[in-house]
């Protein structure tokens, strides 16, 4: 190993080989002290990348990795758009060369730090006074976004035989985060949002309710997904995992009428405003979008007067009530289509009537026992 000075540049370069294989190029150094160091740094680089590739014949460079993660499983996420976005996030931040064997747990820390700096991303122009004033984001965006993405890449390089000496300790890395509150929609909210909804989107909301599903589930549900016959939706859902949901009477209600309203999706709209750009016109029924429902529920929302309530609560409303009417915590993980137990788990309180009401007839049991007994003495 040795450095040389190249008369086109003003840094000395280094070039060596290591297990059969070149590493060359400049230390950005212009003393030959510092310039092995800087030599000697990348000799040990070196020696982590080859050890970590002796079972792996593939790029352990970040951008090479995210490239054959997305081609062989993001793209299928739920929301591959977002994993799209978190993938080059990252490699925009480490830069496409750096290799998964450079990247140890402080260098995943200040990922994580730098991530956290970052603020909730509003639509429209802003100044930078309003921009300023935007909130940080949550810690479970920062793990969501960034560490649980960076910890995907290493887990996928190591199914390809990749071994990291260094890798981050995940476990030290993820955030905590508040455990998500559980809020039930009380009757007359309900009664609220039924004075207030438009009638087109009746069936919308009114499946919403009725299915627990998940916003996008609902605005994307295709016809070819709804079977009366066998009287199931049968359809893809969050992680790529396969929902039924059975079409009860009072789901067949909804949906059956909304039948020749769009040739391919479920819930539809009328237009109140026609716009020559979208070729739309005022009164004709347009598919329901993503975007459209969100504006919908904000709008409903807003006129109802019903506070501290999100989209997502729906979904808690339906299984916080099914487990109440049911007492089984596996029939309500089927329902909402939870991978794990500990996520149902949230709803248990529920049932803590229960548990007190069984825990006061044992009680009576055992006293009307001692009562008959000592009458029997």
């Amino acid at each position: 190993m040795s450095v040389y000075r190249d008369k086109r540049s003003p840094y000395y370069q280094f070039d060596f080989q290591h297990e059969g294989r070149r590493f060359h190029g400049s230390t950005k150094c212009t003393s030959r002290r510092d310039a092995e160091k800087f030599e000697a740094a990348e000799l040990e680089k070196a020696k982590s990348l080859l050890k970590a590739m002796k079972r792996s014949s593939a790029s352990l460079a970040i951008d090479d990795v995210a490239d054959r993660l997305w081609n062989d499983s993001a793209q299928y996420d739920a929301e591959p758009k977002a994993a799209e976005t978190n993938l080059a996030r990252l490699i925009g931040y480490f830069g496409k060369t750096k290799s998964l064997t450079e990247i140890n747990h402080n260098e995943a820390k200040k990922l994580m730090a730098w991530r956290r700096g970052h603020r909730v991303s509003r639509r429209g122009k802003r100044t930078k006074e309003q921009e300023a004033a935007l909130p940080l984001i949550s810690n479970a965006t920062v793990n969501r976004s960034a560490t649980k993405v960076l910890q995907r890449l290493f887990t996928f390089a190591k199914a390809e035989g990749a071994v990291f000496e260094n890798e981050p300790k995940w476990e030290d890395l993820i955030l905590p985060e508040p455990v998500e509150r559980i809020r039930e929609l009380k009757a007359e909210e309900g009664d609220a949002f039924d004075a207030a909804m438009r009638d087109d989107y009746v069936p919308f909301f009114d499946f919403v309710r009725a299915s627990g599903m998940r916003l996008k589930e609902c605005v994307t549900l295709r016809w070819s997904e709804v079977d009366f016959g066998t009287r199931q939706i049968v359809r893809t859902g969050k992680g790529g995992r396969r929902v039924v949901f059975p079409i009860t009477p009072n789901v067949r209600e909804i949906l059956f009428p909304l039948q020749g309203q769009h040739e391919e999706f479920v819930f539809t709209y009328v237009a109140v405003y026609g716009n020559k750009r979208l070729g739309r016109v005022r009164g004709r029924r347009y598919r329901l979008t993503y975007n459209g429902a969100k504006s919908a529920w904000q709008s409903l929302r807003a006129c109802s007067g019903v506070a501290n309530f999100r989209f997502h609560d729906f979904r808690h409303d339906f299984g916080t009530k099914l487990l109440r009417d049911s007492g089984n915590l596996k029939l309500v993980q089927k329902a909402l289509n939870h991978r794990d137990i500990k996520s149902t788990l949230r709803y248990a309180h529920v049932l803590d009537e229960d548990v007190a009401t069984a825990v006061q007839q044992l009680a009576e049991s055992r006293k009307k026992s001692r009562n008959k007994a000592r009458k029997a003495s």
